[in-house]
């Protein structure tokens, strides 16, 4: 006997586009280049792409997306301190380019909007969950990949969701750079300060870029790591 076709299954080019795009990104994360400063070849999630500008200034191409030579440095300030202060990047390009002195300032501000923005999309997508009640039983239930508290709450409040944390079979990363206002703004809600990013995908893909931004800035205030 045949067996009848799912009619909730998602076949077609809809799937076949969804599934093309997963692995894209995966196969974009596992290659590896060379950074320009260091010599060193790491893989591709572990890394900031510049291009040329028009102008023959530097340009951040956090997406990947921008036409022209990738131009690799490792996520961090030191090293993109280095490239713009060495004149790493012309060397490599092989070509007179303009880098500011203050470039790792302005790809520390396009990381933290992107880690943002991201949120957002997270929200759209279903892959959050808000609120004190509701935040606490996702991380009970071995599901949350981050927990994201807002750095302006209440000690309290951090603190008891935080015990519900450690005593998960699996403890969630912690990020706290952001104030209840921003994550507001993000979300488009009101008065967010405890949020989960739940396990998946979405999590994984968003975790390369606060990875990438932990080079530039801490990922949580220095006087939380004291908190029992």
């Amino acid at each position: 006997m045949t067996t009848p076709p799912d009619p909730m299954a998602q076949t077609g080019p809809v799937a076949d586009d969804a599934e093309a795009r997963v692995y894209a990104t995966k196969a974009r994360a596992d290659r590896e280049r060379r950074c320009i400063v260091s010599g060193e070849v790491v893989p591709e999630a572990g890394l900031i792409r510049f291009v040329a500008g028009p102008d023959g200034g530097v340009v951040a191409d956090l997406a990947r997306k921008l036409p022209g030579r990738g131009l690799w440095v490792t996520a961090s300030r030191e090293a993109v301190s280095l490239a713009a202060k060495k004149g790493s990047f012309s060397r490599a390009a092989k070509a007179r380019l303009t880098a500011p002195a203050n470039l790792a300032d302005q790809v520390e501000a396009l990381l933290t909007r992107r880690v943002l923005d991201g949120l957002g999309l997270a929200r759209r997508a279903g892959d959050l969950t808000f609120g004190f009640e509701k935040a606490g039983a996702a991380i009970t239930s071995g599901k949350v990949a981050w927990m994201i508290e807002a750095s302006d709450g209440a000690e309290d409040g951090r603190r008891k969701i935080l015990q519900i944390a450690r005593r998960a079979a699996r403890m969630p990363r912690l990020l706290g750079i952001f104030s209840g206002e921003e994550l507001s703004l993000a979300l488009g809600l009101g008065n967010v300060i405890h949020l989960v990013f739940l396990s998946g995908r979405g999590a994984n893909r968003w975790t390369q870029d606060v990875e990438r931004l932990a080079g530039f800035r801490p990922l949580m205030p220095s006087d939380w790591r004291a908190e029992p």
